[in-house]
């Protein structure tokens, strides 16, 4: 389908089968991310363990829609990503990679799932111990958490992006944390998993984003980084990157027969959504791959890395702006957190004290909420534990 033609016939969630799509999208992420937490154990390997959770989005919804009389594009939105300590984001190697998890690692979780282009993504940060987390991992974890609670309540309809990039930062603060450097949150719609209205985490003179202001009916993947370090992370060696998405607007003809041979079958495997180079076949991936970026025809999502000994923390959630409130749809509870800081600015209690759903007066549209349900999607937001989950 063409961008005009989807342009046209652009669906939101005053359709409730807008809705169930969402909700049964993160229904299967939220359940892959169970599943790949149950995975995460000293000495296994990280390769495997993002392998289960692709697996997992990929075999749950091959059975989805399958009696209908126009096929139904589902599966992978974006490929689980798992990265550790001080590795900020799109660690997913190939199969031949021997990193294996360690007792006391960081470990953050990404992953997405789409049906029919819905798009439902999640990022969680998890621990790798038993009990109660304390020290700085609390406090970024903390600070990470309590930032996602405070933006949930103010990406809802005639509030600004602008008042969420402040928020976040103030949150991050208060935890003697950084918010990381180059992390935006963006509409979904679509096919879509970086539409154009965004939310900048950090605003700084190299990177600046439209004004914008959320509106009803609007999908959003809220993203936040926390880190113990200066929260300006680098990629410190490009063959990390693993995870790519076909920059649909670029067209070249490429030299190497590698190259025509790997972006043929990225076309017609990953057309529009990221995906990792470990679904490829390697050999000829490793040679075909850097002719199709060095000429613009992938955009890649580079490893990021804060300096060694900085803990970071990484929550993201996707939340459905419905006509009675903001819905967040994809989630996991959080370890209990001992954090040495508490939260005593009295504009952040206020902001945690908000609701997340809106009293209509009337009958209003409240018909339209009953069909929004979706058995195992997350409606509430969790307890962080305090007081009171990319783009990069």
């Amino acid at each position: 389908m063409s961008d005009e033609e989807r342009e046209e016939v652009e669906l939101d969630l005053s359709s409730p089968e807008v809705v169930t799509k969402y909700k049964l999208a993160a229904e299967t992420v939220n359940k892959a991310l169970q599943l790949v937490l149950s995975e995460c154990r000293p000495n296994a390997k990280i390769v495997d363990i993002c392998e289960k959770g692709d697996s997992y989005i990929r075999t749950q919804t091959s059975n989805m829609y399958k009696n209908v009389k126009k096929k139904v594009e589902k599966g992978i939105a974006f490929p689980t990503c798992l990265s550790v300590n001080n590795t900020v984001c799109h660690f997913s190697p190939l199969a031949s990679d021997e990193t294996v998890l360690e007792e006391g690692d960081v470990i953050k979780i990404d992953m997405g799932c789409h049906i029919d282009g819905f798009i439902a993504v999640v990022a969680h940060t998890h621990v790798l111990q038993q009990g109660k987390v304390t020290g700085k991992a609390a406090d970024v974890l903390a600070a990470a958490n309590t930032a996602a609670e405070v933006a949930l309540r103010l990406v809802r309809p005639g509030k600004k992006n602008k008042d969420v990039t402040e928020a976040i930062q103030k949150v991050a603060a208060a935890y003697d944390c950084k918010v990381v450097e180059g992390v935006l949150s963006h509409q979904l719609k679509q096919f879509v998993i970086d539409g154009n209205k965004v939310v900048l985490s950090v605003g700084n003179a190299d990177t600046r984003v439209d004004d914008a202001e959320f509106e009803e009916n609007e999908v959003y993947a809220i993203d936040i980084v926390a880190s113990t370090g200066d929260g300006k992370p680098k990629m410190l060696d490009e063959k990390q990157t693993t995870v790519y998405k076909r920059a649909v607007d670029q067209n070249y003809s490429l030299k190497m027969k590698a190259s025509r041979f790997i972006f043929s079958e990225i076309s017609q495997k990953f057309p529009i959504m990221p995906f990792t180079a470990r679904a490829l076949e390697e050999k000829r991936a490793r040679f075909g791959l850097v002719e199709c970026v060095n000429h613009d025809l992938l955009q890649p999502y580079p490893v990021l890395h804060e300096k060694p000994g900085t803990i970071v923390a990484h929550i993201k959630f996707t939340v459905l702006l419905m006509p009675n409130g903001s819905d967040r749809v994809t989630s996991h509870p959080v370890q209990e957190l001992e954090p040495t800081k508490t939260i005593d600015d009295p504009e952040i209690k206020a902001w945690l004290a908000l609701g997340t759903k809106t009293k209509k007066k009337g009958g209003g549209k409240k018909k339209k909420g009953k069909k929004d349900k979706v058995e195992g999607a997350a409606e509430e937001p969790m307890d962080t534990g305090t007081d009171g989950g990319a783009r990069e």
